[in-house]
């Protein structure tokens, strides 16, 4: 309930637009990123938009760890809705020993 309707995101090379797809979209992600550990860096904002850079670490169902940066760039509407989410992910295998969070 945090998204408009009409929501629109950019996430890596897939392009998700609405509400319904954006709950399809995390539910796969969230079933698929086990032990999920997230860091956001707030960089900068005006007005309506928000932009902070990123790092999470994973394990997926092979019990394979990754650590996943980036940025990403928000815009909210009138309502505090976020309305835009574009995020320009870089994803890295790593050994659980490698772990930073």
């Amino acid at each position: 309930m945090a998204y408009t309707i009409d929501s629109e995101w950019r996430n890596r090379h897939l392009f998700i637009n609405g509400r319904e797809e954006i709950v399809q979209f995390l539910t796969t992600k969230w079933a698929n990123e086990l032990d999920y550990k997230l860091k956001k860096e707030y960089w900068s904002h005006t007005e309506n938009r928000i932009a902070v850079r990123f790092e999470y670490e994973y394990k997926n169902k092979d019990g394979r760890w990754f650590r996943a940066y980036g940025n990403e760039n928000w815009e909210f509407d009138e309502n505090g809705l976020m309305s835009k989410r574009y995020a320009s992910i870089n994803d890295l295998e790593i050994a659980e020993r490698d772990r930073h969070l």
